[in-house]
């Protein structure tokens, strides 16, 4: 008589429940756009160029060029309050907009995981991030990023802008809602590319450290999540770059923007602001994961029972 052995235990990891990631993303989203948000302040006025029609003597040009000196000069010129200038836009923004990556990225890793260990292969994991991008661009990023860039380019010369709320009725009025969605293309491209590769690069890391019985703690969450950055800046910076230019106070297509760079500094224009935007994506990568990581286990027990 023949005995059955038993079948093999399978080494599922369940999948992380919508509301959990909806959660933990919004969260880490916040804390994170609000502690980097100095440094997104000076990479959005390197990349904005100089004022229309500013001569080398116009007081914009003084402005450092070197990045990391940009924001003790605006402290020194315009006060702390400059250096926020469009905050409170981008941390709703980057609430909305980590919400919906993280909460798109797990619902199609969800789908598309390995049954017994639960892990994407790296193809799949960037096309979760991918989607995520793309999602996140047309729900929340586009427009709130659209308010941010306005506000920090009117702060430059016009000052037009008293508010978040006066800077969107504005760009209704002149523009019409379309005016929020200024610069779409740039900015989904960018989504699309970023998450692809921030969120596709960390859960690939992450992945191969747990098949290898790495501890997935505080400090391993932080620098997984600072080479995902890091991976994320240098491949997807010209698209930032045209993001921006698009989304300037005087509204410009993404074709004007691409031109305008290129009229201004060459193909090397497309980099303008990495150091700036590395320096953050660094710490913001870090802050982000290891945000939603902790996140994530003091919520997900809360909402299971």
């Amino acid at each position: 008589m023949s005995t059955s052995l038993p079948p093999k235990e399978k080494n599922h990891k369940p999948g992380t429940p919508p509301l959990v990631s909806l959660i933990s993303g919004g969260v880490a989203g916040g804390v994170e756009g609000f502690l980097t948000y100095p440094f997104e302040f000076a990479k959005t006025r390197v990349q904005l160029g100089r004022l229309p029609g500013s001569l080398s003597t116009a007081p914009s040009s003084q402005i450092p060029k070197n990045p990391f000196l940009i924001v003790p000069h605006i402290y020194k010129s315009e006060g702390l309050a400059a250096l926020y200038k469009g905050c409170s836009a981008l941390v709703f923004g980057s609430v909305g907009k980590d919400a919906v990556r993280f909460l798109s990225f797990d619902t199609v890793k969800n789908a598309f995981k390995d049954p017994e260990t639960g892990a994407l292969t790296p193809a799949r994991n960037m096309l979760a991030g991918m989607t995520a991008g793309v999602v996140a661009s047309v729900c929340a990023v586009t427009p709130t990023e659209r308010i941010k860039t306005a506000l920090i380019d009117d702060a430059r010369h016009d000052k037009r802008y008293t508010s978040n709320m006066h800077c969107i009725r504005t760009i209704i009025q002149e523009d019409g809602f379309k005016g929020l969605y200024r610069g779409l293309v740039g900015t989904t491209l960018k989504q699309a590319s970023a998450t692809s590769f921030r969120m596709g690069s960390y859960n690939i890391i992450k992945d191969f450290e747990e098949t290898r019985g790495v501890e997935q703690n505080t400090g391993v969450n932080f620098l997984n999540g600072a080479i995902a950055g890091v991976i994320t800046t240098l491949l997807s910076q010209p698209f930032d770059t045209v993001k921006t230019r698009s989304q300037s106070a005087k509204a410009t297509t993404t074709m004007q923007a691409i031109r305008s760079v290129m009229l201004e500094d060459g193909v090397r224009g497309f980099w303008k602001g990495t150091v700036m935007r590395l320096s953050r994506t660094v710490f913001s990568g870090g802050i982000l994961f290891t945000t939603a990581e902790a996140v994530a286990k003091i919520v997900g027990p809360i909402l299971a029972r």
